[in-house]
């Protein structure tokens, strides 16, 4: 049946990559059967082909007990001949196509990854001074796909583009090139000055070659996770 005149705007556009938006708060996977993908559980929102979904697998729950989000299952096994179609409660979606390159990403903004990645639960090193402790983050590394959440549309910060370092709220992160040097800078002035209270008293500095995905957002839920 033709769609009526004013949905066909919507129509999914042909297959140009892997993996790409539909709109800013969807993504679209072109999925093969010898091309897994790890998704966050209940983002599925529709398919097309046979796609199957298997809960908690292995080398997920070989992670569970470091994941920084405090879920227990917190990835899902796409397997199947299809598209599928992923997003995050209206979130805006980022696809980010890796080349031998690796990504540190705030766990609850991370929407899928190719399954082939090497992946991880990682400390993030320099930054104990947070509540006194390390941050951990999840890294992906290799040559694939990564899909990112934002709340809003984010802005994406080109570190090596000058000799000044970077400064971001670590609320407002979302991920970040491995590479990149970092450190945590206290301003305890600034935290009566700027956003929404004393919270802003920390940033993390970033210098070299590689970006930072920040989102514009400072909401406390999205704070990257303190073990311990």
């Amino acid at each position: 049946m033709n769609q009526p005149a004013p949905l066909a705007g919507f129509a999914p556009a042909p297959v140009a990559a892997r993996m790409e938006n539909h709109g800013s708060h969807m993504v679209k996977v072109a999925m093969q059967s010898d091309q897994d993908l790890f998704a966050r559980p209940g983002s599925m929102v529709a398919y097309e082909g046979f796609v199957q979904y298997e809960a908690n697998p292995p080398a997920v729950r070989q992670m569970a007990s470091q994941w920084l989000t405090g879920e227990q299952n917190p990835l899902m096994l796409c397997r199947g001949d299809g598209l599928l179609y992923l997003a995050d409660y209206g979130a805006d979606v980022v696809c980010v196509n890796l080349a031998e390159e690796a990504l540190s990403i705030n766990g609850t903004n991370l929407l899928a990854f190719d399954a082939h990645l090497q992946w991880g639960v990682e400390r993030v090193k320099g930054l104990a001074k947070f509540a006194g402790q390390g941050l951990f983050n999840v890294s992906v590394r290799g040559t694939g796909w990564a899909a990112l959440t934002s709340r809003g549309t984010p802005v994406v910060v080109d570190c090596g583009r000058g000799e000044d370092e970077t400064y971001v709220d670590p609320d407002a992160l979302v991920a970040w090139s491995s590479g990149l040097k970092m450190k945590s800078k206290r301003s305890m002035k600034a935290g009566a000055l700027i956003g929404r209270g004393s919270g802003e008293a920390y940033q993390i500095a970033f210098s070299g070659q590689g970006f930072v995905v920040v989102q514009p957002s400072e909401d406390s839920t999205d704070r990257i996770r303190v073990r311990g």
